[in-house]
């Protein structure tokens, strides 16, 4: 049966940037501003300082900033959970994102075969909006959507389903792309067809069961999209 994808979501870390990369540079940034016990907080966060790595279950992989400051904020007395947000939001901005591929030129040419392009990520807006930025292909989103937007955090579907709305297309034309199991589970919830990616932390046998394909990144994406209309 063919499936005609008119519109793709993608997931932010892990999807379009790299997770380890990009946000060990920010979990070693944060430690050394809480400072106080930094081992206590890394296994918090299941983080390897020393690796600089996450375990699979590293709230950090999937959670939204606010449930990741809930977590945190036992360890840090002193520090008001609004004061921790914040402190977490301002490193996340200036967390130095490297991409998992050539985002200009494969998002660049989704957009040219008339996809139209969101994002639905567990981190907040602002620094959302200024990776995209920072990586030049803010302009190519008709949607971004943080865990702070108003309709919540994955896996529940409503970023989706927001998107969805906006853009006026029915939920089976629309591909979910991420790298983690909220991200496939929110794209389920929604009714839209869920796109797994290889560039986070989980692997193929994760992943695999709870998605429609599995890519080793998004440059798979165009031909994956062509071979479903072809179906």
């Amino acid at each position: 049966m063919s499936r005609a994808i008119k519109a793709v979501i993608f997931d932010k870390d892990g999807t379009l940037f790299d997770f380890r990369q990009s946000w060990g540079a920010w979990t070693l940034a944060l430690l050394a501003e809480l400072g106080g016990d930094t081992a206590a907080l890394a296994a918090v966060l299941g983080f390897d300082p020393v690796a600089v790595d996450f375990a699979p279950d590293s709230p950090v992989i999937a959670k939204t900033t606010p449930e990741i400051a809930e977590i945190l904020h036992p360890y840090v007395p002193g520090l008001s959970l609004v004061a921790l947000n914040a402190l977490m939001n301002r490193q996340a901005s200036l967390a130095p994102m490297v991409p998992a591929v050539d985002l200009p030129a494969v998002l660049g040419d989704l957009a040219a075969r008339g996809l139209i392009l969101g994002l639905a990520t567990n981190d907040t807006e602002a620094p959302a909006r200024r990776h995209l930025r920072d990586a030049g292909v803010i302009d190519l989103f008709a949607f971004v959507s943080g865990c702070d937007s108003g309709w919540g955090g994955k896996p529940a579907p409503g970023q989706l389903m927001a998107f969805a709305a906006q853009i006026g297309l029915p939920a089976h034309q629309i591909a979910m792309v991420g790298d983690s199991l909220h991200d496939l589970d929110a794209g389920r919830r929604a009714g839209m067809a869920a796109v797994a990616v290889l560039t986070g932390i989980a692997d193929a046998a994760e992943l695999g069961p709870h998605a429609d394909v599995v890519l080793p990144d998004i440059t798979a994406l165009a031909a994956w999209i062509e071979a479903e209309a072809r179906a």
